[in-house]
């Protein structure tokens, strides 16, 4: 099943009272769950896919992963760099290499914070803003979400 569809799918669910979402097409069978359905576990969603949409897969339940709980704010005000798209967020720009910034780096718009794997293509996240990194809100290989904050700047 296509990316985008099933993210619709999720979204429509999320938006709507359906608590429960089954549908059956030729790629593949998806199951989607809202959380705090009776006697389900909070944002289940089950796949049973063929073997040449496998690959797709790992993209797929990166797009409905729960995104992490906001931190109190701080007193200060502080800028937030987000994550422009669903993946996994990788602090450096290989294992074992040297992270593109890390706590108190100063970083200019259009510096290279992060990258974020999108279906097996990495994508070198620039800064939008420009300040000193006070915190790294995603840990190394986390699935991220769509405008998930990923660092905050003072």
């Amino acid at each position: 099943m296509d990316l985008r569809k099933l993210k619709t799918l999720i979204d429509l669910v999320s938006e709507s009272n359906i608590s429960e979402l089954e549908i059956t097409e030729a790629e593949g069978k998806v199951r989607i769950v809202k959380a705090g359905a009776a006697g389900v576990a909070s944002g289940a969603v089950s796949y049973a896919l063929p073997p040449a949409a496998m690959a797709a897969a790992p993209a797929a339940v990166a797009a409905v992963a729960p995104a992490v709980p906001a931190e109190a704010a701080a007193p200060a005000p502080s800028k937030i760099i987000k994550s422009p798209m669903v993946g996994t967020f990788y602090r450096s720009p290989s294992p074992g290499a040297k992270a593109f910034v890390e706590l108190g780096t100063t970083v200019k718009e259009g510096d290279p914070v992060c990258i974020i794997e999108a279906m097996k293509i990495m994508n070198e996240i620039e800064s939008d803003l420009g300040g000193t990194v006070r915190r790294i809100l995603c840990e190394n290989g986390q699935a991220v979400e769509f405008g998930q904050p990923l660092f905050e700047l003072e």
